[in-house]
C-alpha cells in the first residue's frame, strides 16, 4: 500500500509545470483557502460484508503555491471526525454489528487543474494520524477493543479526487470522494482475512479563499505582480504581465513588424532596425552610412559603382570606364598632357600644351586652315553669356563637352522666342602657344557653338563669328587661374 501511495505522490509531483507558459493563470494561485465539508462514509471495506452509510465532517486549510499556469500545487492540513459502520449477514453471528468513531488530523499535497476557469478538478495524496474506537450496535466496546488487544491510534494514508465549482470570487462549492487506507486490520475490531481495513467516503462542502489575487486585464498575471496593467486581450505576456518581447528590442511582439532583430540593434517604433540614411540597408549592416538620399546602393549600403573604378555612379562623370584605366576624381580617364586624349589611348604622351593633336593624341601634321570672319569692332550688347573653355570644351580642341549643353539650350529657347535677335560668338584663348594657332582654335570653338545652334534649328545668318585668340584677356596670363579665365567663348546678343 505504501508503494501505491508513493507512486501516486510522484505522479502528482510530475504534473507540476516546470516551464509552464507564463500567460496561463489559475485563480487560486497564491491563495489561502478554508474549507468546511460534510463527509458521508459510504463504503467501509472491512471484515463485515454489509455496508451501513454513516456521517462525518472535516475542516481544511490549504495554501496554493504561486504557479502561473493552468495547473496548481497546494499544501493541505485538515482535521476530520466521523463514523464507519457495518454489519454481518445474519444477526446470529457475533458480534453482528460494529460502529467505529474516527477522529484524525492529516496533511498532504493537492494538485489542481483549471478547465475554462469555471471547473477545477484536483487530486490529493496525504497521510493521517487517527484515533478510532470500535463499538457494537448497542454502543458497547467490542471484545478486542475492551480487552486492549490493539493500539487505537495509527498513521494511515489518504487518496482523494475532488472538484471545485466557483460560486463567487472567493467561494467555491466542493464535492468528491476519497479512500482511507489503514496499515492494520482493527478498524472493525476484527483481524481476519489477508487485507487490512479501509473505507471510502464522499463529501460535499464549501471553500472560502483569502488573499487570492485578481487579474483585471486577464493576461494571466495577478494585479499585485502585473507591471503592465491593461494589456490588450489575447496578448502573450511574461512573468511580470508585460507583452512578450522575444528579440528584446523594447518593442512588444504584437507591435513588432521586424521580429528576430539581433540583440543590441537600435530599432524604430515598429521594431525595425534603424536606417538613418534611408538607403534600404539597416544601420547595423550599412558599411557606408550617410549615403545621400536617392542614391542607389549595393547590399552593404554603399553607392553603386557599376564600372568598378572607385568612383560611385552618382559622382562618376564618365560611367563605363574600362577596368584598370587610371582615372581622376570625377571617374574620368586621366589625360596627363591635357591634349583631350585619355592616357590609355594617347600614343603620344607628354604633348606640349596647346598643340593640336589627332585622335591618337599625336600632334597634327597638317594644320587645317580656318578662314576667319572679319571682326566686328563695335556692337550694342543686349545679353552676354560666357562659356568657360575648361568646362565646355575638350582641352586643346574645339569639341563641345556635355557640360555646356544645358546653358546653350537656354539660349536656344531665347533665340526661338526672339526670332529677329542677332548674336555674336567670340572665341578667346590664353597666350600659351603661337598667336596664329590660338586664333585658329578660338575661331574653331566659336564655329562649334554655331554648329550646336544650327543643329537646334536656328538660322546661321543670325550669327557673326570672331576668333580673337589671346588679344582680349580678362585676367592675367601670368597665373594658371588667370589663363583659365581667359580661355572662354562669349555669346553676345546685339539686338
Amino acid at each position: 500500500m505504501k508503494q501505491v501511495l508513493l507512486l501516486l505522490f510522484l505522479f502528482v509531483c510530475s504534473l507540476v509545470p516546470v516551464n509552464a507558459q507564463k500567460n496561463l493563470y489559475h485563480p487560486f494561485t497564491g491563495s489561502l483557502a478554508l474549507s468546511i465539508e460534510g463527509v458521508g462514509t459510504a463504503a467501509p471495506l472491512t471484515d463485515y460484508s454489509t455496508i451501513v452509510p454513516d456521517y462525518g465532517g472535516r475542516v481544511m486549510l490549504e495554501y496554493f503555491l504561486p504557479f502561473y499556469s493552468k495547473s496548481i500545487l497546494g499544501i493541505r492540513a485538515a482535521a476530520a471526525s466521523g463514523f464507519i459502520h457495518g454489519k454481518k449477514p445474519t444477526p446470529s453471528t457475533a458480534p453482528y454489528e460494529f460502529r467505529t468513531s474516527i477522529t484524525s488530523i492529516e496533511g498532504g499535497l493537492v494538485y489542481g487543474l483549471s478547465i475554462a476557469e469555471v471547473f477545477f478538478p484536483y487530486v490529493y495524496a496525504g497521510a493521517s494520524y487517527s484515533n478510532f474506537d470500535p463499538y457494537d450496535g448497542n454502543g458497547d466496546p467490542l471484545p478486542n477493543n475492551k480487552a486492549g488487544v490493539y493500539k487505537k491510534s495509527e498513521i494511515g494514508y489518504i487518496a482523494e479526487l475532488g472538484f471545485r465549482v466557483p460560486m463567487t470570487d472567493n467561494l467555491t462549492f466542493n464535492f468528491g470522494g476519497n479512500a482511507h487506507l489503514s496499515p492494520r486490520d482493527y478498524l472493525d475490531d476484527l483481524k481476519a482475512g489477508a487485507s487490512n481495513d479501509m473505507y471510502l467516503s464522499g463529501f460535499l462542502g464549501f471553500s472560502f479563499s483569502f488573499f487570492n489575487s485578481k487579474d483585471t486585464d486577464g493576461d494571466g498575471v495577478s494585479d499585485d505582480k502585473d507591471r503592465c496593467p491593461d494589456t490588450p486581450k489575447g496578448i502573450r505576456v511574461d512573468e511580470f504581465g508585460c507583452p512578450m518581447d522575444s528579440d528584446h528590442d523594447n518593442v512588444p511582439d504584437y507591435l513588432d513588424q521586424c521580429p528576430g532583430t539581433p540583440e543590441g540593434v537600435k530599432v524604430n517604433k515598429a521594431g525595425c532596425p534603424l536606417d538613418t540614411d534611408g538607403d534600404g540597408v539597416a544601420d547595423y549592416l550599412d558599411l557606408c552610412p550617410g549615403t545621400p538620399a536617392g542614391v542607389a546602393v549595393d547590399e552593404n549600403g554603399c553607392p553603386k559603382d557599376s564600372d568598378g573604378d572607385g568612383v560611385p555612379d552618382y559622382l562618376d562623370k564618365c560611367p563605363n570606364t574600362l577596368k584598370g584605366v587610371a582615372i581622376d576624381q570625377f571617374g574620368c580617364p586621366l589625360d596627363s598632357d591635357g591634349d583631350g586624349v585619355a592616357d590609355y589611348l594617347d600614343k603620344c604622351p607628354n604633348t606640349p600644351k596647346g598643340v593640336q593633336v589627332d585622335s591618337a593624341g599625336c600632334p597634327l601634321q597638317k594644320e587645317t586652315v580656318i578662314k576667319e570672319v572679319p571682326v566686328i569692332k563695335e556692337v550694342p550688347v543686349e545679353k552676354q553669356i560666357v562659356l568657360s573653355a575648361g568646362a565646355s570644351f575638350q582641352a586643346g580642341k574645339a569639341v563641345l563637352l556635355p557640360g555646356a549643353f544645358a546653358e546653350l539650350d537656354q539660349l536656344v529657347a531665347l533665340m526661338k522666342e526672339n526670332l529677329k535677335s542677332k548674336w555674336v560668338i567670340e572665341g578667346h584663348t590664353d597666350n600659351v602657344g603661337k598667336a596664329e594657332s590660338n586664333k585658329k582654335l578660338s575661331l574653331a570653338r566659336a564655329q562649334a557653338v554655331l554648329k550646336y545652334f544650327t543643329g537646334k534649328g536656328i538660322n546661321k545668318n543670325r550669327f557673326t563669328l570672331r576668333g580673337l585668340g589671346s588679344d582680349f584677356p580678362i585676367a592675367s596670363n601670368a597665373t594658371d587661374e588667370g589663363r583659365m579665365k581667359n580661355r572662354r567663348v562669349v555669346i553676345i546678343r546685339v539686338n
